[in-house]
């Protein structure tokens, strides 16, 4: 302790350090990955039941594009790959052009898209089974793949 005309001052450097990487601790920001690929998010499904061969289930994703380039306008273009659990065959979607060639912005939001006439793929009554998804951008990258929650087709 150090003393100085009565007043008391307290010199300990373990205290000084611990308060200062407290207070730069408190501080961090979360990274955010910086990326030219989409990243999408699972949504929802919906129903969480249906009838074989009648009825369409939606698929809801979130996207997130720092480039702007998610989607195309060709309509012979498939960006939206949808594998089903049960068989692994990849359903080939195309996402129309989000944004205008050559913007360069960050764009996000949700999609739908819709699956009809799902059948059971055994001789069962009632099959339960997932899908995963990804996108890919006009650039040929490729998103994150993400897997919707469980399904029930029945007969």
């Amino acid at each position: 302790m150090l003393m100085k005309k009565g007043v008391r001052y307290i010199t300990s450097i373990p205290v000084l350090f611990l308060t200062f990487v407290f207070s730069i601790s408190g501080c961090k920001k979360d990274k955010v990955a910086l990326t030219d690929a989409p990243q999408i998010t699972f949504v929802s499904i919906s129903p969480a039941s249906v009838v074989e061969y009648s009825g369409s289930i939606t698929i809801t994703f979130s996207y997130d594009d720092l480039n702007g380039d998610l989607g195309e306008n060709n309509a012979n273009a498939t960006n939206l790959f949808i594998t089903d659990s049960r068989n692994s065959v990849t359903y080939n979607y195309r996402i129309s052009q989000l944004a205008p060639d050559g913007a360069n912005i960050h764009i996000k939001g949700n999609l739908n898209t819709v699956i009809k006439n799902t059948a059971i793929t055994d001789n069962s009554s009632a099959q339960s089974f997932t899908y995963s998804l990804y996108v890919k951008d006009r650039a040929g990258n490729i998103s994150n793949t993400i897997t919707t929650t469980a399904i029930t087709v029945t007969k």
